[in-house]
């Protein structure tokens, strides 16, 4: 939530505003935050004896049975509106939708709609008084660090957008153990971004756990061990504290030097590039990797640690290389965020692992430079470079499923609930649509 406090003051001309907002919001680590022994989100809905939620429908066939029980045995009548939400549907539209709903179910100015999903969601809903409960890594990991709120405008990532907090930040990991392991890895990518140029010892952890991490969902699938989990909530804490450390003084991103806009220079001219787009965590990674490289051939990191960060993104399954990404896009891309930046490049690069600076002085041949040696490095790894589960599917975009599909998935419980299953039903549909 946020006060103003401001004066006025007259001038020859005319008047002079002077204001100051105070930003004010919470989080809280909270495993189960829809079981029934936890009435810390209910207490936040008490005053008003409803609640209107917004959730994707991959979210809705997963938890959606479990939503509902959990405000009716608080006494709270519970909403929810299920949207379509993915890089291609983070649209004007799906906003006006959503919008729609609020004007229809009469929200309060200053009644708090529920947002329950990954980023994305968390991107497009956050208009009004709002508190989150992100389910994915990005959305627990990175988003959930953020205070912007945006939506696509075309083939541009967030081109139309504000600053607004939440209220409050549900972390609740228990999620993950339906997370698609494609969205675990895209997610992953998020912390090898803070932690290659901001914490070592962060970076030092995903190097030892990586493929148990991603395979065992941050240590909440069934069978890890405690040393994987206990390593997984370190991880966790550290990563979404650093962020917040960085970003918390420069929440309007007045300041354009960012620590965690490592991995974004090119990625939002190549996620949106593809004919059914890269996943976000995907697109980072080509350009994280790449940046690795360009500090490599500039002398900023040295051999030992530039094969380190590879190896890195290779045994995570994340995409170092994408053939779209050639000359022609990083000239694009580089056109773009120079608008954004102020015409300056400002590419934040490690320098070294767990410490960053930020790359102005590089020219045109620089970066094809760069680019030709990111590729050769790029051939001696698996797949050449290509990431696993590198794009969009239903586990991003979410689908309303047939009758008779939703039947099946509403028939289990939530605690006996196939997360495969769900995810195979959604893709299908997904790529019936894209086809």
């Amino acid at each position: 939530m946020s006060d103003l406090k401001a004066t006025v003051a007259e001038t020859p001309t005319g008047f002079q505003v002077d204001g100051v907002e105070r930003i004010s919001y919470g989080f809280m680590f909270l495993d189960g935050v829809f079981d029934l022994k936890n009435s810390q989100l209910a207490d936040m809905y008490k005053k008003w004896g409803r609640c209107l939620a917004i959730a994707d429908t991959n979210v809705y066939a997963l938890y959606g049975e479990q939503m509902h029980a959990y405000f009716e045995h608080y006494g709270i009548k519970l909403q929810i509106h299920r949207t379509r939400i993915g890089e291609e549907s983070k649209t004007m539209e799906t906003l006006l939708a959503i919008c729609e709903t609020m004007t229809e179910f009469g929200i309060i100015r200053t009644e708090p709609v529920l947002v329950v999903g990954g980023g994305l969601i968390t991107d497009v809903a956050g208009i009004t008084n709002y508190i989150r409960i992100p389910t994915t890594v990005i959305g627990l990991i990175d988003a959930s660090v953020s205070i912007k709120v945006a939506v696509n405008q075309g083939k541009h990532k967030n081109r139309l957008g504000a600053y607004h907090a939440p209220m409050y930040t549900f972390l609740d990991f228990t999620f993950l153990r339906t997370l698609p392991e494609a969205q675990v890895r895209n997610g992953f990518a998020e912390l090898i971004k803070i932690s290659t140029c901001a914490d070592l010892q962060t970076f030092d952890l995903l190097d030892k756990y990586c493929e148990q991490l991603i395979s065992m969902k941050f240590g909440r699938a069934d069978g890890s061990s405690p040393e994987l989990k206990a390593a997984a909530d370190e991880i966790n804490r550290r990563g979404i504290h650093v962020m917040l450390k960085l970003e918390v003084p420069n929440l309007h991103e007045l300041a354009l030097d960012r620590v965690i806009a490592y991995g974004h220079t090119w990625s939002p001219t190549l996620e949106l590039a593809p004919k059914t787009p890269l996943r976000h965590g995907h697109a980072i990674s080509v350009d994280m990797a790449y940046s690795a490289t360009l500090a490599l051939s500039k002398g900023i990191i040295d051999a030992d640690a530039h094969r380190r960060i590879l190896n890195l993104f290779s045994r995570a399954g994340l995409t170092m290389n994408h053939p779209l990404f050639d000359e022609a896009l990083i000239a694009k891309g580089t056109n773009a965020i120079l608008k954004t930046r102020d015409g300056l490049l400002r590419a934040a690069i490690p320098s070294p692992i767990g410490k960053c600076v930020f790359l102005n002085d590089c020219t045109a041949n620089d970066m094809n430079k760069a680019l030709h040696m990111h590729r050769e490095f790029c051939k001696k790894y698996p797949r050449e470079g290509a990431g696993v589960d590198a794009y969009v599917d239903s586990s991003d975009t979410g689908v309303f499923m047939e009758s008779e599909e939703k039947d099946a998935i509403h028939g289990r419980n939530v605690g006996g609930f196939n997360a495969d299953v769900a995810m195979a039903a959604l893709n299908n549909e997904i790529q019936r649509e894209i086809k």
